[in-house]
């Protein structure tokens, strides 16, 4: 990582943490749930094709949850759903991401505590 990467994850991380913490359940309900993005089973599919395949068992296993950058999942979840939600909520779209990198793996160890994730219904 570059010294203007570096710059700009912790100038996006320290802009996450002056979020509105309301927001945050809202955007991630919005990502893990949404029929459009396919739900929780499809995001994580999603996760492990872009090769974040050990990140994901650590946040649906039972130890430590694995770190996922804010540039990786704005990759899987596409662009434009970034930008949409960003602009939905008034929300930087690097300060989104950060957020979602932040949040998402204790929200899928959440969603998955015997270390399986729910079957849809």
């Amino acid at each position: 990582m570059g010294i203007l990467d570096m710059l700009t994850s912790v100038m996006a991380a320290r802009a996450a943490s002056e979020l509105d913490q309301t927001v945050i359940p809202v955007v991630l309900s919005e990502v893990l749930g949404s029929d459009r993005q396919g739900g929780l089973s499809a995001i994580v599919a999603r996760l492990e094709q872009a090769g974040l395949g050990d990140q994901v068992k650590s946040w649906i296993g039972t130890g430590q949850n694995l770190p996922v950058s804010a540039q990786q999942l704005q990759e899987v979840l596409g662009n434009d759903l970034v930008r949409q939600l960003a602009v939905r909520f008034g929300i930087p779209v690097d300060q989104l991401s950060t957020v979602l990198a932040q949040v998402l793996p204790a929200a899928v160890d959440r969603a998955s505590p015997e270390g399986t994730l729910p079957v849809a219904a």
